[in-house]
């Protein structure tokens, strides 16, 4: 079935990928060391329960232990130190535009995926402006790609090119910037000159075809995350299974089966996802996946092997925990640390979460009765 997508104007659906609507902006849930995370709305910045966020969805992590974050609710790019501060570096909360400029003068609609460079500049899919932001590390915000308002599926040079609802984002080695442009359902390159190409997929061409190139064809992909191989994964969300695409735009499917929704462990085609979203490949080669209408967080091994890290299938909330006995609600974006320590925007719950390689969940920034919920980024 296709996903609806989302259109401006609409409330935060964050393209429209719910089970059930638009994201709540609030709900009590429960943390298994204290009752008392707080999953409100807001834009606080500050420290431990101070904090707010609105919707974050993308989260990308430094070689600093800083975390960058997609608050896509308030269309502005946080910061949140390895001691656990958070700052507000690019937009301003509750202001929507495209403007480029330092820092609170700059404007966002509905960032989603971000990515970090060994510089700490910051790449943004700025989704509902079909645009790509480059954000130095002084705050610094820029058009990279794509130009405002305007949707399309051009390749060519920086304003010239054209995007459909960009989504997720990564970076290579190189500097070379993978983009899966969700509403054309291909995935983009972009080099470090600033040149737009269509790595795999076909602009209206809706499907699940391996193949190469424009022959192969994705469903909605939002997440996409590379290896030490430069092997790009995508998970692509509408058909809900994990595609891999080689350097040469070689496209398989390394698990899941489209058109079959689920939640089953097990190799290849025998797994199955439900609204796949948010992907990373940590040190150790393990694909991280968070299944977002699963309310799981799902590991992949190289060979395509499934299984279920954290969370309890179909069952929202945040309680923190260690594998089932953890929660999450509609969780997106993932980020992988030096460690292999992830960080997950659960966006339903308003809040970053961290799992180790054994799925330990704790909640970041949210001191609820200042007992031990208060859990920062550990190295």
């Amino acid at each position: 079935m296709r996903l609806q997508k989302l259109h401006t104007g609409l409330p935060l659906c964050l393209l429209g990928l719910m089970l059930a609507g638009c994201c709540k902006n609030s709900q009590t849930t429960s943390c298994d060391n204290a009752s008392n995370n707080n999953t409100s709305a807001g834009s606080s910045d500050g420290s431990g329960n101070s904090v707010r966020f609105n919707q974050p969805s993308g989260i990308a992590v430094d070689a600093g232990g800083n975390l960058f974050v997609s608050d896509t609710g308030n269309n502005t790019i946080r910061k949140i130190t390895a001691a656990g501060v958070a700052t507000t570096i690019a937009g301003s909360a509750g202001n929507t535009g495209s403007t480029d400029g330092n820092a609170q003068n700059a404007l966002f609609n509905q960032p989603g995926g971000i990515a970090v460079d060994n510089a700490g500049n910051l790449y943004v899919a700025d989704t509902q402006n079909n645009t790509i932001r480059k954000v130095t590390a002084a705050g610094a915000v820029s058009t990279l790609a794509g130009s405002p308002g305007q949707s399309g599926q051009a390749d060519g040079s920086a304003g010239n090119a054209r995007f459909n609802q960009p989504w997720g984002v990564v970076l290579d080695a190189a500097g070379n910037l993978y983009v899966a442009d969700t509403g054309n359902d291909t995935v983009r390159k972009i080099s470090p000159a600033g040149v737009v190409t269509t790595l795999a997929g076909t602009a209206g061409n809706v499907g699940s075809q391996d193949g190469s190139g424009s022959s192969a064809s994705f469903n909605l992909p939002q997440g996409i995350a590379i290896d030490s191989a430069a092997n790009l994964y995508v998970a692509d969300t509408g058909n809900n299974t994990i595609r891999k695409l080689t350097q040469a735009g070689v496209v398989s499917t390394l698990a899941g089966t489209a058109g079959n929704s689920g939640s089953s462990d097990g190799s290849g085609p025998r797994a199955s996802f439900n609204q796949p979203n948010g992907i990373v490949v940590d040190s150790s080669g393990n694909v991280r996946i968070t299944d977002s209408a699963n309310q799981l967080l799902r590991s992949a091994s190289a060979s395509g092997v499934v299984s279920t890290l954290a969370g309890n299938v179909g069952n929202a909330g945040g309680a923190d925990g260690s594998g089932n006995k953890a929660s999450f609600t509609q969780p997106k974006g993932i980020a992988s640390d030096s460690a292999n320590n992830m960080y997950v925007a659960d966006t339903g719950n308003n809040l970053l979460r961290k799992v180790t390689p054994g799925g330990q969940v704790t909640t970041l920034l949210s001191g609820g009765n200042g007992s031990s919920c208060l859990c920062l980024f550990n190295f």
